[in-house]
């Protein structure tokens, strides 16, 4: 198996350290960005703190602080967002790239992946929140559609009118959804019901799932590098 995804390291250090490893893999220039970045906005909080806080020995403290701070905060916000735009190009193209993807979701959602799949890797993954069910479909479009139209009908059965039942298709085509935007997507759905509907709803589909074969993931590295690049820019 080629690009196997590492382990996750422990520790917030660990996963740092791993966010970086793999950002590098991707973008070599990542150590001098985030040096210039570190000095640039250092150098902007110091030159803020000089004219706020004075020359004083007190004042110097506080600005040789500040800056540092600021520094620190500059880089950390340039690594997340270079981080996350290295990992989606690591596993943008690979069967189960969504599922990777959604698992960035926040709290309030409930993701299952691979409800259904065919012969050829199409795979339909189901993630339930405020904006109701949603089938996340990742493969070719004929395939996923098909997939679609049947867990369409299958999850309406269980969510009742109530429940909207929503579709999304990954990739690049027209009407599709971008890996590099799915969760900005899911997360921008409007709010369509109450958490307690939500509870209701996630037990009714467990009695669904129980009636028919787990549908395993398709063959490959499910990429979980972003979840850990994401974790590790988290406070």
């Amino acid at each position: 198996m080629s690009n196997a995804t590492p382990a996750p390291a422990k520790g917030r250090l660990g996963q740092m350290r791993q966010a970086y490893t793999i950002t590098k893999r991707s973008d070599r220039n990542i150590g001098l960005i985030l040096l210039l970045t570190f000095l640039l906005t250092g150098g902007v909080a110091a030159a803020l703190g000089y004219f706020v806080f004075g020359t004083g020995v007190f004042g110097l403290i506080i600005t040789i602080v500040f800056s540092l701070l600021i520094g620190i905060l500059g880089v950390l916000i340039v690594f997340g967002r270079r981080a996350e735009k290295a990992a989606y190009a690591q596993v943008e193209g690979q069967k189960g790239a969504a599922a990777g993807a959604l698992q960035m979701l926040r709290k309030g959602w409930e993701l299952k992946p691979a409800v259904a799949f065919n012969r050829n890797q199409d795979v339909v993954h189901r993630v339930v929140g405020r904006p109701g069910i949603v089938l996340v479909g990742e493969g070719n479009p004929n395939g996923v559609r098909q997939l679609l139209i049947a867990e369409k009908k299958k999850h309406a059965r269980i969510a009742g009118e109530e429940i909207p039942v929503l579709d999304v298709i990954v990739g690049n085509e027209v009407g599709q959804v971008k890996l590099t935007k799915l969760v900005k997507h899911m997360q921008k759905l409007p709010k369509n019901i109450k958490p307690a509907q939500m509870t209701g709803v996630l037990y009714k589909l467990k009695a669904l799932d129980a009636t028919r074969p787990a549908a395993p993931m398709p063959r490959g590295p499910v990429p979980t590098s972003m979840k850990g690049s994401r974790k590790a820019m988290r406070g």
